[in-house]
């Protein structure tokens, strides 16, 4: 084809500037404000779905990757009782954790997690500030699971004999660039990152099957270093009983092992489900959901049992601690002590690579958890609920915290315990409350008996760390400051998702063809004869009605003013001979505005709305609008529709009397 053949080109269509190029690329995937997408950048209906072990694969980037560090962390908080705190671990896992998020999946299968049942524990701002909470704790779990990966992928990097010397000293350059490659992934499309995760976890497992098959078996071989061991476990605690007791007592400095349940329910709506799965019901999903859980769970717990024992059997103890050889890399050192360089290489590509992408398993996490809650609270910018921009963000943070902790694993190994433990507990909390209003009473007892054991946890957790919670504080803080922030700022916003009118609204707007519509603000607790009448005779007289003129009444009755965005239904009924409309929404001024432009926008008639001046205080009207969705109604009404329509022809008006 030659240029003289095709088509000219239009030289009114401007070229987009980089401006908006830019802009729409950040954009691209935004989210629907309900709360049903199925991960980040996939839609509900549009997105394939996956085999639960695939999915599998992509929440175990998280799980799975502790055996990078979880074995030295275990030997140096516990020494030679490691193997049996790391029992004690395994029973809170299999007996503990999975009974609780198996329940979970079953009644918060959107990915909401157990914080979505807990919000609906409580109503209104209570419920609304419990998760604002929640999601602090959640994004002291996930981000410092995306730093702290990569901080232990670049000490797995820099600790490699073949790495170059140029590299030591640079932890923090190397962490920085890892936490980059990672964004650069979720800003390129996140399409094929479960078909990545399952080759990382599959080689990284099968390495792990190697390295502790020949450990075991070089423990089988020298008696002698077992029999030390057995020594050291009973003369340095006097006897079994009293080393079964510290293992109870210092399994909470262990609860590293307990992450991934958390991500595991947040991918959730990643997992394939039935022919005969429903929206309501997706009993397929549920049940595969499950099934990854429990399958997670039981090859974790053997690798954690077998790589406890034979790294405390083999690796000196001095070299568990801070600048040994074993410090965050025990499984490692052994790779390269009994399997050679060579194999110890690639078991280091492996672990660096899985470390690394364990990061996304906590990205995607977060990008399913902050659209789901904050925009639909107007509690986050519209841009919130798109992919991109919140990557940059939380990109931007993890560069902070790396910075922060001079990319050390040790010094965040704290504050990534308090925050998965305090999900952990959320969610025990939240079947033993389900349980108990269901009225199941053996299930209320086991789950309250675990709810207890993670509570223990979580507070020996955080006497011994405390800087896990100081942490999580400060993400706590931020979240709740910019999101009442960012509703303040938003106040001034459409709210309605959508608007509908029922049959009757749509006949008393048809009673007037001519136009305008005229509706008077009524507050829906004064529904007398009189009340009416009384409110039609002062709008008219302020307003100077025809005498013959029958406007409309609306009632806004605000339900939850906690609420944001909300769908409005206005059904209209006839009141003591007068007609009414009548909605329920979050804040009365953003409701009457989202009504009158939906009446304009149906009738092509320009709706008059007629207010009377608020009592009070302006000041003290004004929060009781933020915080109550009520106070100064008329002047914010102006205010929003001017917002939402800045052509002051096709504004619907505001009278004031």
């Amino acid at each position: 084809m030659t240029t003289m053949s095709r088509p000219p080109a239009d030289p009114s269509e401007l070229r987009a500037t980089r401006k908006a190029a830019l802009g729409s690329w950040l954009l691209h995937g935004l989210e629907d404000a309900k709360g049903t997408h199925q991960g980040p950048g996939g839609l509900a209906d549009k997105q394939k779905k996956h085999h639960w072990w695939q999915v599998m694969c992509l929440t175990g980037v998280d799980y799975f990757s502790t055996l990078g560090y979880q074995p030295a962390i275990a030997a140096l908080a516990a020494g030679a009782i490691s193997p049996l705190a790391t029992l004690v671990l395994v029973a809170v896992t299999l007996f503990g954790a999975l009974p609780v998020y198996r329940r979970v999946a079953g009644e918060s299968h959107r990915g909401e997690g157990s914080i979505a049942m807990l919000e609906r524990l409580l109503p209104k701002w209570r419920g609304k500030l419990l998760v604002l909470v929640l999601l602090g704790f959640a994004a002291t779990d996930f981000m410092i699971t995306m730093t702290l990966s990569a901080a232990d992928a670049t000490a797995h990097l820099i600790e490699n004999p073949f790495a170059p010397d140029a590299l030591h000293g640079q932890e923090v350059a190397v962490t920085l660039v890892l936490l980059a490659l990672l964004a650069a992934v979720f800003l390129r499309g996140f399409k094929e990152a479960i078909g990545v995760a399952v080759v990382l976890v599959v080689l990284y497992l099968g390495l792990n099957v190697v390295v502790i098959a020949r450990s075991l078996a070089e423990a089988a071989a020298h008696p002698v270093a077992v029999g030390d061991w057995w020594q050291t476990l009973n003369t340095s605690h006097g006897n079994p009983l009293m080393a079964v007791a510290i293992a109870l007592l210092v399994f909470p400095k262990l609860a590293l092992g307990l992450s991934g349940f958390e991500t595991g329910v947040a991918v959730m709506p990643q997992v394939r489900g039935g022919a005969a799965d429903t929206q309501e019901n997706p009993a397929g999903r549920i049940q595969g959901t499950r099934r990854m859980l429990t399958t997670a769970a039981v090859i974790m717990s053997s690798f954690l049992v077998t790589s406890s024992f034979t790294t405390v059997v083999l690796i000196p103890e001095d070299e568990f601690l801070p600048g040994g050889q074993a410090n965050g890399r025990a499984l490692a050192l052994l790779a390269h002590e009994y399997l050679g360089p060579g194999f110890g290489t690639v078991y280091d590509v492996s672990t660096i690579a899985i470390l690394w992408f364990a990061g996304a398993s906590a990205m995607a996490g977060l990008l399913n958890l902050v659209p789901r809650y904050l925009p639909r609270y107007g509690m986050a910018p519209a841009w919130a609920k798109a992919v991109r921009p919140l990557v940059l963000v939380f990109t931007l943070i993890g560069f902070l915290i790396t910075w922060l902790f001079e990319a050390d694993v040790d010094a965040q190994g704290g504050a990534y315990a308090t925050g998965v433990l305090v999900l952990m507990t959320s969610a025990a909390v939240a079947v033993t409350l389900s349980a108990r209003r269901l009225q199941q009473r053996k299930r209320t007892i086991g789950f309250g008996i675990i709810t207890v054991l993670f509570v223990y946890t979580t507070v020996a957790n955080i006497f011994e760390r405390p800087e896990g919670i100081r942490i999580a504080g400060f993400f706590i803080l931020g979240i709740i400051s910019i999101s009442l922030l960012s509703r303040v700022l938003r106040s001034f916003e459409l709210h309605a998702t959508h608007v509908r009118l029922d049959t009757q609204a749509l006949e008393f707007m048809a009673e007037n063809l001519s136009g305008p519509i005229g509706i008077i603000a009524h507050e829906p607790l004064r529904q007398s004869a009189d009340a009416y009448r009384q409110k039609l005779a002062s709008s008219t007289e302020a307003s100077h009605f025809p005498s013959d003129y029958r406007p409309l009444f609306l009632e806004v009755t605000v339900d939850d003013s906690s609420d944001f965005e909300t769908a409005l239904e206005v059904r209209g009924v006839v009141r003591h001979g007068f007609a009414v409309l009548e909605v329920h929404g979050p804040v009365v001024p953003n409701t009457i505005a989202s009504v009158l432009l939906h009446i304009r926008d149906v009738t092509g008639l320009m709706p008059h709305v007629y207010f009377r001046w608020t009592e009070g205080n302006p000041a003290v009207n004004l929060l009781r609008f933020l915080v109550l969705g009520e106070g100064e109604i008329a002047p914010v009404t102006r205010e929003i529709l001017r917002e939402a329509e800045p052509d002051v022809t096709k504004r619907p008006w505001v009278h004031v009397g």
